[in-house]
Formats: structure tokens, sequence, C-alpha cells
């Protein structure tokens, strides 16, 4: 079977243009079926696909790929490099996997977002021939329309303070508007997610999977949050598994999809850390939260500090400086914070250690309010934790 024959089924077979007309009725049909397409053909951040969408369109694009190589100039794309590719690509080149990822997105309710749609996040764009091709959405995409966006990243083996930590920033953010970003991780992003929900606010899960998949299973729940007031994204199609790679790939997107990027704990080697090179290297603005010097989870981001040039930051106030936002009275205490410092206070004792479930019954707080206040409490000097539970400081 030729190139031609082979790869042009991929956009002009008629059961899957039918579907992708159903799938997004208010697009150009052809460019959602040749985007589509690419997502099937491609591993995230593929430069050879992207430097070819960028110079001919995504139709066009993948007709040079796969049938007319001879239109291509090699100043664009080298021919070992296409010739390279297209042995990447040719094993997948196959129309019902195109059709399948169209079906699947429809059946779970997924969208497909294009570079072109006003929701967009324009950050993407900055990664030039790495950008994604699309994004594939579950939940309410008018959430990426936020005028600002912060990414929340850290390890996933996060302690209560690096949970606390946050979940007081992103909590903070989320409430005066700011789109929450992170991965939807154990630790640090799920508490991120969880405090800009809790907040009333918005966030965004960029996933390393389909988002018809939920990986970590146990955040199965937090994502039904998520896709309730915010939006999960991926650019892989339903039904691919997360993998080392995509998780890597997929950090880049947290990062350029933001303003700024908050590594809140994160060992020496952690993986967020190449979350933190994604942004220093798309020029965005990088913080870090510092940790006790004996924690190894916060090696990381004392590394940041000392190797990366990231600002140091201790709250949402600090977060919203990196990218220029400078509001003197973000300084005064909030009324609500006062509020809910006073009512947990009052729910704790001096001598009988109790746990956040029970501080929460007697304060009338949400447990994870309860956390992440406690995070701060305990930073003021004035609570302890103890094996028990937290006692208030004499």
């Amino acid at each position: 079977m030729t190139r031609t024959r082979r790869g042009l089924p991929l956009i002009h077979d008629d059961d899957i243009r039918r579907a992708a007309g159903r799938l997004r009725p208010d697009a150009d049909t052809e460019e959602v079926t040749a985007r589509v397409a690419w997502s099937v053909l491609i591993e995230p951040g593929d430069a050879v696909a992207g430097a070819l969408i960028r110079a001919c369109g995504a139709t066009d694009a993948l007709r040079i790929a796969f049938g007319q190589t001879g239109l291509l100039s090699s100043a664009l794309v080298p021919p070992r490099a296409l010739h390279e590719a297209l042995a990447r690509w040719l094993p997948r080149a196959q129309p019902r996997a195109v059709l399948d990822a169209l079906i699947s997105a429809q059946e779970v309710g997924a969208r497909v977002l294009l570079p072109t749609d006003d929701l967009w996040p324009r950050g993407l764009d900055d990664l030039e021939a790495h950008a994604p091709v699309l994004l594939w959405s579950r939940g309410d995409p008018t959430v990426l329309g936020a005028l600002t966006a912060a990414a929340i990243v850290g390890a996933r083996a996060a302690t209560s303070y690096g949970e606390a930590v946050a979940g007081e920033i992103a909590g903070d953010l989320a409430a005066r508007g700011t789109l929450v970003v992170s991965g939807g991780a154990y630790g640090i992003d799920g508490a991120a997610h969880r405090a800009a929900l809790g907040s009333g606010g918005a966030t965004a899960a960029f996933l390393a999977g389909g988002v018809d998949r939920s990986y970590p299973i146990g955040h199965q729940q937090l994502f039904e949050r998520i896709r309730q007031a915010g939006v999960v994204l991926s650019e892989v199609p339903c039904g691919s598994a997360p993998t080392k790679w995509r998780f890597l790939a997929r950090n880049r997107m947290i990062a350029a999809a933001s303003l700024a990027t908050v590594v809140v704990e994160a060992g020496w080697r952690s993986g967020t850390l190449n979350t933190a090179g994604h942004a220093s290297a798309l020029g965005r603005p990088l913080g870090a939260v510092p940790g006790p010097v004996t924690s190894a989870a916060s090696a990381g981001c004392h590394r940041l500090l000392r190797e990366y040039d990231a600002i140091c930051v201790t709250d949402a106030r600090q977060v919203r400086e990196l990218w220029g936002e400078d509001d003197e009275s973000e300084q005064q205490p909030h009324p609500a914070i006062d509020h809910d410092r006073t009512r947990l206070l009052d729910a704790l004792s001096i001598r009988s250690p109790r746990e956040p479930i029970d501080l929460a019954r007697r304060s009338g707080l949400s447990v994870d309010r309860v956390r992440a206040l406690l995070g701060v409490l305990d930073l003021e000097g004035e609570v302890q934790q103890r094996a028990a539970g937290w006692v208030r400081s004499p």
C-alpha cells in the first residue's frame, strides 16, 4: 500500500468526517479531522509534525507527509528527519484508530479544542513546534478564558505542611479569579485542585493520558469535581495510557498555559523540576515555596531558589506579584480568613490533640479549610502538631 493511499483516508474517510462533524459542528470538519488524525499519529511534542503543521496547516501537512513529500522544502524539515518521523507515524496511520478516537470522545462527552478557538490557552503557542496539535477536554472549557492562570505543582509524596501551603495559595488565587493549573496527581497537585474548588474558583488539570481515564485512580472523585467546576485536558486521545514520556511532555503544557509556575514541595530529583525547567525555558516567572532545611521534600525547592533563580513565595499575594499584579489592598487581612482562623483557634485545645475532622465538626469549617489553616497557623507558631493531632500553642 502506498503512503498516499494509507495516509489520506485519515481525513477523507466518510465515517471519520461525519464523526468529526458531530463532535465539533461549529468548526471546519476537515481541520478537526486532520488535527484528530495528528493526535493519533504522534507522541506529544513531536517537533517534526509541529514544524509541518505550523508551516502548512494540519490538513496540508498530513497530505505532504504521507503523499506529496516532493513538495516539502528540505529547509523546513530535512528529508532524513521526515523519513524517521514517517517510520514512527506509519504504524498508527489507521483510519479505524482515528474513528475510535472521535467516537470515544463523543461517548464520554469530551470536546476538541483547536488552536484557532477563542478558549485555546494562548500561552501554548509559545511552545512553537512542540505545541499540542489540539486539546481534548472534559468539563467546562470556558474557565480557560480567565485573565490570569497560575500553575501550582509539587511532589506526589507531599507533607502535611506542603499540602496546607499549596491549599492556602491555590484557594486564595482561585477565590480572586485566577485559574489554578496543575496535573491532577497525588500530593501538591491534588491539594491545589481541591482548594481551588473549595474556594468556589476554577481549576484545570492537564493529564498524561486520555481524558476518559482517571489517573491516578484514587482521584476519580476529584476529577469528577473538576469536570463539574473546571476542565480536564489532554493532548492524547481517549483511551491513551499515561506513560513516563507523556507525563514529562504534559509538564510543558502546565508551564506554558500559566503566567507563572509555583513549586510548593519537590525532592532533589523530583519530576516537578521538569515543569520548572519548562517555565524557565519559556521565560515564565518561577516561584518556589521554602521549607525546613532538614526536609528532603523541600530540597528541590531550595535547589530552584539557589540554582534556577526562582523567586521565594509564601502566599498568594507574592504569587500574583510574579506576573506584575501588585494590589496594596491585598496586604490587608481578609475578613473571611480572619473569621475562619478565629473559629479554628476556638476549636483547638492547649492540652488535648484533635484531628482535622474533629476540628471541622467543632468549628463548622470544611476539613480542607481546616487543613489549610493549620498549615498557616503552624508557620506562625499558633499551633503544634502532635502524634494524636493538633493543639493550640500555649
